[in-house]
C-alpha cells in the first residue's frame, strides 16, 4: 500500500531496486475542462501505458462523478484530483482574513468530498495557500502556524474519506508559502499527521533548488508522487532538469508511487496562453505521452 491504513490495489507499472512507480497524466495534457464528453481520454491514456490521471477540479468543473468512476474501474486505472480548476481567491487557509481561512477549510472539504466520492486516491496541490498568490513581505509570526492548522484539520477529515492529502511545493512566481521540499517537510513536522504526504513537480523546482537527489533524501518516505515536467513544461529529457539525479534519489529511498506527465495542450485555442505558457510544448498529447513515458522508463528502469 502506498500509505498507512489504504487497503485499496496500487497496480505497479514499472519495478526495479526497490523503486516501484506508476506512470500517469494531469488530464491538462488532453482538455482544458473536465467533463463526462472527456471519458474517452481515460481510455487513451490506458493504451499508451497509463495506469493514474489527474482530475483537475473546481467550481467551474461539472461532472459525472460516476460515470468518470466507473470508466476508471473498468480500466483499472487509478484517479488523483486537485484545484486546478475555479478556487476562490479568498478560499485560503493561509489567509490573514480569519474568514477567508474558514472559508478556505470548508472550500477544500468539498473538494475532499468529491474525492471520496470519485474514489480518488490523493488530492493534491499547493493546498497550504492559494496558486498564484505571493506576499513580498516578510513572513507574520502566526502565518506558519494558520497552514499548519489548516492542513492538520484538512488531513483529519480526509482521512475520515480515505483520501490522502499531498501538498505540492510551487515556484516563488506561484507562491511564497512553500517552495522547497525542506519548507514542506517543517510544514510536515508541525503538522504530524500520517495522511499528510508531498508531491514534488521537477518543473517548479527548478528555480528552488540546487541538488534534485538532496532535495528527494530529504522527504523520504513522505514523499508521496512526482510531476515530472521539463524545465519549459514540455516533454520530460533535453532540458534542464537533472533526470539522474532525480532517479538515484528515488531509488535511494526506494520510492513507491506515481509518476505523472503534467502540461498544458498547446492545440486548445488560448487554453495554454491563458495558463501562462507561451510556447508550443504540447500539440499532440498522445505524442507527448508516449514520448514522455518512454522517457521516464530509460531513465527509472535500469
Amino acid at each position: 500500500c502506498p500509505w498507512p491504513g489504504d487497503s485499496r490495489d496500487f497496480g505497479l507499472a514499472l519495478s526495479n531496486n526497490a523503486m516501484t512507480i506508476q506512470l500517469g497524466a494531469h488530464c491538462y495534457l488532453f482538455t482544458d475542462h473536465w467533463s463526462d464528453a472527456s471519458l474517452p481520454i481515460l481510455e487513451r491514456l490506458r493504451h499508451l501505458g497509463g495506469e493514474i490521471l489527474e482530475i483537475a477540479i473546481g467550481d467551474d468543473v461539472q461532472f459525472s462523478l460516476a460515470a468518470t468512476r466507473s470508466e476508471a474501474e473498468k480500466l483499472g486505472m487509478q484517479l488523483i484530483v486537485s484545484p486546478g480548476g475555479q478556487w476562490p481567491i479568498e478560499c485560503d487557509i493561509s489567509s490573514d482574513d480569519p474568514g477567508n481561512r474558514k472559508r478556505g477549510l470548508a472550500w477544500h472539504r468539498q473538494q475532499i468530498e468529491l474525492a471520496a466520492e470519485l474514489e480518488a486516491i490523493a488530492y493534491t496541490g499547493a493546498l497550504y495557500g492559494h496558486t498564484g498568490v505571493v506576499h513580498r513581505r516578510r513572513p507574520p509570526t502566526d502565518e506558519g502556524d494558520r497552514m499548519a492548522d489548516g492542513l492538520q484539520e484538512l488531513a483529519d477529515f480526509a482521512a475520515t474519506q480515505n483520501v490522502l492529502l499531498a501538498i505540492e511545493p510551487m515556484s516563488h512566481f506561484r507562491t511564497h508559502l512553500i517552495n522547497t521540499p525542506i519548507q514542506a517537510m517543517t510544514i510536515l513536522d508541525r503538522c504530524d499527521h500520517s495522511n499528510l504526504r508531498v508531491l514534488f513537480d521537477t518543473y517548479h523546482l527548478v528555480t528552488e533548488v540546487r541538488d534534485y537527489r538532496e532535495a528527494i533524501l530529504s522527504m523520504g518516505k513522505r514523499l508521496w508522487g512526482v510531476h515530472a515536467c521539463e524545465n519549459d513544461r514540455g516533454v520530460p529529457g533535453g532540458g534542464l532538469i537533472p533526470w539522474s539525479q532525480i532517479a538515484s534519489g528515488l531509488r535511494q529511498i526506494s520510492f513507491t508511487g506515481p509518476v505523472l506527465l503534467e502540461g498544458y495542450n498547446s492545440s486548445l485555442n488560448d487554453f495554454a496562453f491563458r495558463r501562462g505558457m507561451f510556447h508550443n510544448v504540447c500539440p499532440d498529447a498522445d505524442v507527448f505521452v508516449r514520448k514522455g513515458f518512454d522517457f521516464l522508463r530509460d531513465q527509472f528502469d535500469h
